[in-house]
């Protein structure tokens, strides 16, 4: 992992010299690092804290360390600095139990004594014990405040480490945080002291830290191919899981989640609370975790996101977004469905009979805040609800008027998305009710399909072949071509009579932008490639405006629609599918560079400029489109489907694959290609614990049972 996505200089666009680490802990990680050693900057625990300084170390002449030379690894960070007078490479990480870390190499190249000093926030760390500090740092803003431990190879640092002309020295520092009251100083001590007084080397203690943080990804799938851009991808997008982990195991968020980024679009201004963060549980994209994690051999991450909402549910019952401290607002989403998608990996019947009863509480919430009387579609009241807020739909009515903030000017619709979510979260209720011997199953199933007709019926245009929102009182449709318009393809609910739909996406006068897809068609007046709003930025240059920017959340469901289109056509988007993936793929890289890899909330549909600066950000899937499309596997009740996308490969290998207790692998290689380098079967094969249970010359569809599966 650290050789494939070492990335250089890795920095936030909208603050130079701002430095990104990879490397996060279940709770402490960093926005940002300055160029000093140590961990100065801007450094978060459990939520956006934006405490400046944990420690650093400064010296008796030297005041700035720019320009320095970093090298990005997703384990770690390597920093080197060297004039005529000295030479500093620091490697430096935080560690899953977080701990922050600081591995100093220090070399005195001058003809006169160098003197390094460890430095700490204010008065915050002013008891000292041997080798070790402890202090505080309090958080007005959350019902905690973060108790710390520093340690130091080296007690000289805390007075004056002297290096005469000529000598080295290596340094290790570490700093491990917890919450006050509930973290022991005896277990913070310990942590601190595991890398700092071990008598390890620097090395040592780095190579220590990457087995570590490598293990988790020991856990994951493998995939392989003729194709470094899908490779590459992979690979950052397991990373971006991993980055974004995180157990806070304090109030609201008790149980393990992935956080939607840990970035943020708030104040840098040291312990300030104001503006949004990404760094806590957002229900929007808990579904959207879920659904490529959920291929990972440990399910924790998973089933503890929906733990934490299970046990926080609003006054409605619906499932929200959380912080430790307060149950929040619901978006729209499709947390249930993702919950049945879990259960088919990994057969966890306990686990999901536990949370039946509150997904059922979830839909019958959405029925009671945001149903009608007149059909089973959905109403939504607050454009910003489905988190695609400044959609052009919710102002067609009034002619998309220069100023969408007037409330006046908007209007409530059923919306395309909500009802496709609802209708799949009803219809995974149905499903489970069925693994669980649930009685109510066959009321879920009818509900599901009068969601469905629903959907059908109104939503549909035959004279455009599109679906739209519609009016909330009186089902006129919006005649805006947003992209959730081709979500019932993704919920695979249309036969041939809506043939037509996925073809808008095709089209470069809608959809397909050089920069696939638009968040909305380029024939809507209110389009605008870059986010304004009719010529001005109502929500700032980075601001998330739903009206032309391509957003990678709906790339993933516009691809799955795509996807499985293609494929009850007879694969007839094959090759369309094959060019939309690759460029959902390069917007995972800065200017289309390998070496630069990197995930922002939007982009310029046109260019692929990223539009904001929230690096590392996690709101969309990508994964189980490789898994479920490109190798072709799909895991049904009673069965397996094999059913791959012919995107262009020579060859490719899905290997580690854990289904239900059992491990796969899936080969492709094209026989009319040369096998000198691969050890690949030709054609396309499935391995059953490492026996060959399928093969075929050619890229083809077929069907296993479970029963002849265990056999093997």
């Amino acid at each position: 992992m650290d050789d494939e996505l070492r990335a250089g200089r890795k920095m936030l666009r909208t603050k130079p010299g701002a430095f990104l680490l990879g490397s996060t802990g279940a709770r402490l990680w960093a926005d940002y690092l300055d160029p000093e050693p140590g961990f100065s900057g801007r450094f978060d625990f459990i939520h956006k804290v934006n405490i400046p300084l944990l420690f650093k170390i400064t010296t008796n002449w030297v005041q700035t360390f720019e320009p320095c030379s970093t090298e990005w690894f997703p384990s770690h960070l390597l920093m080197e600095y060297k004039d005529k007078r000295l030479s500093l490479v620091e490697k430096k990480f935080i560690t899953w139990n977080d701990c922050a870390v600081s591995c100093q190499t220090w070399v005195n190249r001058s003809d006169r004594e160098l003197v390094l000093r460890l430095e700490t926030y204010e008065d915050s760390f002013s008891e000292r014990n041997g080798n070790q500090l402890h202090g505080c740092f309090g958080i007005e803003h959350y019902s905690f405040d973060v108790k710390g431990v520093i340690a130091v190879s080296d007690p000289s640092l805390f007075t004056g480490v002297h290096l005469q002309p000529g000598e080295s020295k290596q340094i290790i520092v570490s700093a491990a945080f917890g919450i006050l009251g509930q973290d022991s100083q005896e277990l913070l001590a310990e942590r601190a002291c595991a890398c700092a007084e071990s008598g390890l080397t620097v090395e040592q203690v780095l190579e220590g830290h990457r087995k570590e943080y490598h293990s988790w990804f020991e856990k994951a799938p493998t995939f392989e191919s003729s194709d470094p851009v899908l490779n590459k991808t992979w690979l950052y997008r397991w990373f971006l899981l991993r980055h974004n982990a995180a157990d806070p195991q304090y109030g609201h968020l008790s149980h393990p989640l992935f956080y939607e980024g840990r970035s943020h679009k708030k104040s840098k201004k040291p312990f300030s609370k104001g503006g949004w963060e990404f760094s806590k549980l957002i229900n929007l994209s808990v579904p959207l975790h879920i659904m490529d994690a959920r291929w990972h051999h440990d399910p924790t991450f998973c089933e503890g996101a929906l733990q934490n909402m299970k046990e926080a549910l609003g006054e409605d019952g619906m499932f929200r977004c959380l912080t430790v401290d307060t149950i929040m607002h619901s978006f729209a989403n499709f947390s249930c469905w993702a919950a049945y998608k879990l259960y088919l990996v990994h057969r966890n019947v306990q686990f999901a009979a536990e949370l039946l009863p509150y997904m059922k509480l979830n839909v019958a919430g959405w029925n009671q805040v945001h149903g009608n009387e007149s059909d089973h579609l959905m109403i939504e009241h607050k454009h910003t609800r489905t988190g695609k807020e400044y959609q052009p739909s919710y102002w067609y009515f009034h002619d998309f008027p220069r100023n969408p903030k007037d409330k006046q000017t908007y209007t409530h619709l059923k919306r395309v998305d909500r009802a496709i979510y609802h209708y799949l979260n009803t219809l995974a209720i149905a499903k489970l009710c069925e693994v669980t011997e649930d009685p109510e199953s066959s009321a879920y199933f009818q509900q599901a399909d009068q969601i469905k007709q629903d959907i059908l019926e109104k939503m549909w245009d035959e004279q455009s072949q599109y679906f739209y929102d519609l009016h909330y009182q009186t089902d006129e449709k919006a005649f805006v071509k947003n992209i959730v318009g081709i979500y019932p393809g993704w919920a695979e609910i249309i036969d041939d009579r809506f043939n037509g739909m996925i073809e808008h996406l095709m089209n470069e006068h809608e959809f397909n932008t050089k920069s696939p897809f638009p968040s909305v068609s380029i024939d809507c007046p209110a389009y605008s490639k870059d986010g304004g709003w009719m010529g001005h930025f109502v929500k700032g240059r980075n601001g998330c405006v739903w009206d032309g920017p391509t957003w990678p959340y709906t790339n993933s469901i516009a691809l799955d629609s795509l996807a499985r289109e293609s494929k009850r056509r007879n694969h007839q988007f094959d090759g369309e599918f094959a060019h939309s993936l690759r460029e959902y793929s390069f917007l995972h890289f800065f200017n289309r560079d390998l070496s630069q890899p990197g995930l922002v909330e939007h982009y310029n549909s046109e260019t692929g400029e990223p539009l904001s600066d929230e690096q590392e950000y996690n709101h969309s899937y990508y994964i189980d489109l490789l898994i479920t499309h490109v190798a072709g596997l799909s895991v049904e009740k009673d069965r397996i489907v094999l059913d791959p996308i012919d995107v262009g490969l020579d060859c490719f290998c899905l290997d580690r694959i854990k289904v239900q207790g059992m491990e796969l692998r899936i080969t492709y290689r094209n026989p009319n290609e040369s096998a000198d380098d691969t050890d690949l079967e030709a054609g396309y094969c499935l391995y059953v614990q490492g026996k060959l249970a399928y093969q075929n010359d050619t890229l083809c569809r077929t069907e296993i049972a479970w029963a002849q599966l265990r056999s093997y």
